[in-house]
């Protein structure tokens, strides 16, 4: 198979993906991605750098004069702790590595994340989706919304309403979030279906 050019994976992603803007970073197109070895990827966003590279150079220079983020919490070694956060972590995958791009059935429709109203408690989003033939499915994360698993036979693209703020009881039942305390009764519920880890990928002129 032949590997494909980063122009033609940007055509792929402007012509077959939705993106989701995000006001730090730009837009993000979510696909999975197939590497040249055959690891397969089925969640991987999709970025010009530009956004990235000029926010990192900005903390950067924070850190430098002591007005950063790290400036009280590091004993002067904060410019250091804001290059290892920019060039140590995240999980980033080359462009020139993948063999194919592709949609990703882990990537919720971008008018139905709008329909999620924020965060159900501190570092905390539940919701439920009820899909078209009825079912309802509960969904939670502590940060991330960019992927989600779902059971094998269902589809994002088929849902028909969100409850945001609830979960599912055993009996099927719409419980609204309430307290911190319900954390502590989750094996009450059903099974809430979590974020997925994501790579990205950033290439220029996306």
């Amino acid at each position: 198979m032949k590997t494909p050019s980063q122009k033609e994976i940007i055509d792929f992603l402007k012509e077959n993906i939705e993106p989701i803007n995000d006001e730090f970073f730009g837009d993000g197109y979510r696909a999975s991605a197939t590497l040249k070895d055959g690891t397969y990827l089925p969640c991987v966003i999709f970025r010009n750098p530009t956004k990235t590279i000029d926010i990192a150079i900005k903390r950067f220079k924070e850190e430098q004069s002591g007005n950063g983020i790290f400036a009280n919490k590091s004993k002067g070694f904060g410019y250091r702790e804001i290059v290892k956060s920019f060039v140590t972590k995240g999980n980033c995958v080359n462009d020139y590595e993948i063999n194919e791009v592709d949609t990703s059935r882990f990537s919720v429709p971008f008018e139905t994340l709008r329909k999620i109203n924020g965060e159900t408690a501190m570092s905390w989003t539940a919701f439920v989706a009820e899909f078209n033939d009825g079912r309802k499915l509960s969904f939670g994360t502590t940060w991330s919304n960019e992927f989600f698993d779902l059971p094998e036979d269902y589809e994002f693209n088929n849902i028909s309403k969100i409850y945001s703020g609830y979960y599912l009881s055993k009996l099927n039942e719409l419980v609204p979030h309430k307290s911190l305390k319900q954390f502590e009764e989750l094996e009450n519920y059903q099974k809430i279906y979590r974020e997925r880890q994501f790579f990205e990928c950033y290439i220029e002129n996306l």
